[in-house]
């Protein structure tokens, strides 16, 4: 058996998932890897992390070129027809057995209608999850509909896939894919951290991961403006930020974060892209992080350390104690920030979420079912209908 994996990666952060499943299929020898690199790894805006993917000593097959200059919806749109005609290319040449992708990002879903198209089985990682403040939440739906094997984190959320009528038997419960790095991967020390970063961390550690919330009322401008002004209420701390995604007024946020590092060079720095190690080793040196990522909710509980949510960019994810949601003013945001660094609230709720996304070993049982999978047949699809004879009442 020589199965051929495809797996394609568009980000940093999703990059950073996938690290511990490509290793596994790449060390099998009934696997093939094949690597899609695309979106945000390509641009020199974004740090160009494809040499991180390269660096990690992986072959990189493709190289598809999605982003234009801009982060409009013009233009974001314009990149998803870019992305669509360079995914025909990739697949005519590379012909995979199965494809692997994960989450919820416009150049993912581009991937999987060329896939579709090419009838290429497509697994999907992360499936089944409610983010009700962006347009993620159905391009994520969307992708299910389009994929044929589906990899969720928790019990609800398989649930809530085969409400979207895919068959019982396809979709795992497999937990969170983050957890396998946190537990395999050796983490910086706090010395090393900071010689890493090239900034001396203090008594008070903040951690700031802040995306734009694209279907929100209120414009991204205003938005960070309230989280900065809400950071100045705590002028002993030392604050890491980490730039946004891709996504429509990405760009605003990165200006604002920039002018508030040089307004305050001393306690601030900001990284377009820390990395999978140095940001997960960023996690246990924080008193608090900050934001709207999806990682403050999935694998900061994990480190026994609280998260301030901020708006409804993650609404309708299951979420544990160590969680506080706030709303999106500066006085909002401050009161949460305090809450969060309190001592009573960290004693008494950053132990007991532990288990929500499971305990590892996550892309070991992936790779287990991508390998043996029967996938003959298996992009035929049949609705499964968990009703299935209401329509005869």
């Amino acid at each position: 058996m020589n199965r051929t994996i495809c797996v394609v990666t568009g980000s940093r952060s999703e990059y950073g998932l996938l690290l511990p499943l490509m290793k596994r299929i790449l060390e099998d020898n009934d696997l093939c890897l094949q690597i899609i690199a695309t979106g945000m790894h390509l641009s020199n805006e974004f740090g160009l992390t494809y040499r991180e993917i390269e660096n990690d000593g992986f072959f990189i097959n493709e190289k598809i070129e999605t982003l234009l200059a801009a982060d409009t919806p013009t233009g974001i749109i314009k990149s998803m027809g870019l992305g669509l005609i360079g995914f025909a290319d990739a697949f005519n040449r590379l012909k995979p057995d199965i494809l692997v992708v994960l989450g919820d990002r416009y150049e993912i879903m581009v991937a999987v209608q060329a896939a579709m198209i090419y009838s290429i089985p497509i697994a999907h990682i992360h499936g089944g999850e409610i983010t009700e403040g962006a347009i993620d939440d159905s391009i994520r739906h969307a992708i299910s509909k389009m994929s044929h094997l589906h990899f969720v984190s928790t019990s609800a959320y398989r649930d809530r896939v085969i409400q979207l009528g895919e068959q019982p038997e396809r979709v795992f419960n497999v937990g969170a894919i983050g957890v396998d790095n946190i537990i395999e991967l050796e983490l910086l020390d706090r010395q090393k951290f900071e010689e890493s970063i090239q900034f001396t961390l203090g008594e008070q550690n903040f951690l700031i991961t802040y995306h734009p919330v694209t279907l929100s009322d209120s414009n991204s401008d205003m938005l960070i403006t309230e989280l900065l002004a809400a950071l100045d209420c705590f002028p002993e701390a030392r604050i890491v930020f980490t730039k946004p995604n891709s996504d429509a007024d990405g760009r605003i946020i990165s200006q604002k974060i920039d002018e508030y590092v040089q307004r305050n060079t001393e306690r601030a720095i900001s990284f377009t892209s820390l990395g999978q190690l140095r940001y997960l080793s960023a996690l246990q040196h924080m008193d608090v992080i900050i934001g709207n990522s999806s990682s403050g909710i999935i694998e900061v509980p994990l480190f026994n350390k609280p998260t301030v949510n901020i708006g409804s960019r993650q609404s309708g994810r299951i979420k544990g104690p160590s969680v506080i949601d706030c709303g999106e003013s500066r006085k909002d945001i401050a009161e949460a920030i305090v809450q969060a660094i309190s001592g009573s609230f960290r004693e008494g709720n950053t132990k007991a979420n532990l288990s929500l996304y499971g305990n590892g070993n996550t892309s070991a049982r992936i790779k287990d079912v991508l390998k043996c999978v029967n996938v003959k047949g298996i992009v035929r699809k049949k609705f499964h209908d968990i009703h299935p004879n209401r329509g005869e009442e």
